[in-house]
């Protein structure tokens, strides 16, 4: 943080749950012309500390960026990046093969690998339920691509989403439940919590009876580091409403997976 800002005892920001106890004791109120004189990361942290927000790996932070940003960040990430290839002490200027990879590493984290965390959630147009469908629909498998928070090694998987509508539901197109998924994925995290992020996501939105989702993933935090073993996968799913309660429904779901995999 810049020495030169002063420091106004006037109040605290709003306490923030991940900002240790230490940077809580004393607080700086930032206008929008001081924080312009900040770094982009340190702009969009000090929002996020002022609204009492969340930043983990997997959070959507889209709400506290403002226009133009994403480039500046890109930026900084780029520097920041140089930076990191200086100190596995490799040659960036007269390596051809390196000399642009600081720059293409940042472009690809902020566009494209993370852009879930950047970027609002996509648009979907919704449709009542006018026949008042009430029958069990299957989406999937969606092939979904995202990053482990603990190497930021690639986890590449497919999703399947079980959806058992009411007369009050929401209908969206067929497209739509990958664009989400994209959207939830492409972030840093664990499979776990992602798959439970996309079940809130699309809880909100389609409002259904039942939800069920199953998620079958290659990690490279195992197959590329550690026990490189290539031929484990995980699979996790959540179940909700109908999907929990009946039985039936659950297997009914489950079997249809197994057809669909079927070669």
């Amino acid at each position: 943080m810049p020495a030169d800002f002063e420091r106004r005892p006037a109040g605290p920001l709003p306490m923030a749950r991940n900002v240790p106890t230490a940077e809580r004791k004393e607080r700086i109120f930032r206008s929008e012309e001081e924080l312009a004189q900040l770094p982009v990361s340190e702009r969009i942290r000090w929002r996020l500390v002022a609204a009492d927000a969340r930043w983990h790996a997997n959070d959507n932070i889209a709400d506290f960026v403002r226009e133009g940003e994403l480039e500046e960040l890109k930026a900084e990430v780029q520097a920041k990046m140089h930076e990191v290839l200086r100190a596995l002490v490799i040659d960036t200027d007269s390596d051809h093969n390196t000399n642009e990879t600081a720059k293409r590493v940042a472009k690809m984290y902020v566009e494209e690998v993370f852009r879930g965390r950047y970027q609002p959630m996509p648009a979907v147009t919704e449709f009542p339920n006018v026949e008042r469908l009430n029958e069990l629909m299957i989406v999937g498998p969606i092939t979904v691509r995202s990053a482990c928070s603990h190497h930021m090694c690639p986890i590449f998987g497919r999703v399947w989403i079980g959806i058992l509508p009411n007369e009050h539901s929401n209908l969206i197109g067929l497209s739509k439940y990958a664009r989400i998924a994209d959207w939830v994925m492409s972030r840093p995290q664990i499979q776990e919590e992602a798959v439970t992020m996309l079940a809130n996501e699309l809880q909100q939105r389609v409002r259904p009876d039942g939800l069920a989702i199953v998620m079958e993933a290659d990690h490279f935090c195992m197959h590329w580091r550690g026990v490189k073993d290539t031929d484990t996968a995980m699979v996790n799913s959540v179940m909700r409403g109908a999907f929990l309660k009946d039985a039936n429904l659950r297997r009914e779901f489950l079997s249809l997976l197994s057809r669909k995999n079927a070669p």
